[in-house]
């Protein structure tokens, strides 16, 4: 699988990892896991690790679906969820802009883009300054 997450219940934080080709089936599939994990909460931030990205499939129309689903779960009970993308190369940023337009309909969803990880992790309020730091110490999915 492309994607992998890891939930901070007691920061209200969900890290998700992308790495190789970033299939929205495995997307879909990881949202559907993480919706049924007993620590999803409605407004939890959301840390988006684009770095190790290498391909994209193609598929607006599938990721405004998947972004639906996802608003629904995000939304719900009229929270709002900061979502926070890691994107320090080129492929990472034309995938973020692709992603920040699908949100643009969706109230319930902040999304923002940064290149350098320590500066994600500070907007997210996090004292971590490097991405891997968190991740080894996020629960496991």
């Amino acid at each position: 699988m492309s994607v992998s997450f890891r939930i901070l219940p007691d920061r209200g934080l969900v890290f998700v990892r992308y790495a190789g080709v970033l299939r929205l089936e495995d997307t879909m599939n990881a949202f559907a896991e993480y919706a049924r994990h007993p620590d999803c909460r409605p407004g939890q931030k959301q840390l988006v690790d684009l770095s190790a990205v290498t391909d994209v499939e193609q598929d607006f129309v599938q990721l405004m679906q998947v972004q639906a689903q996802k608003s629904e779960v995000f939304g719900d009970e009229g929270a709002e969820t900061l979502m926070v993308y890691v994107a320090p190369h080129h492929l990472g940023k034309q995938l973020a802009r692709n992603i920040l337009r699908s949100w643009e309909p969706f109230d319930s969803v902040v999304a923002l883009v940064q290149e350098d990880e320590a500066h994600a992790l500070e907007l997210l309020g996090q004292p971590e300054r490097q991405l891997d730091e968190l991740w080894s110490i996020a629960k496991e999915a």
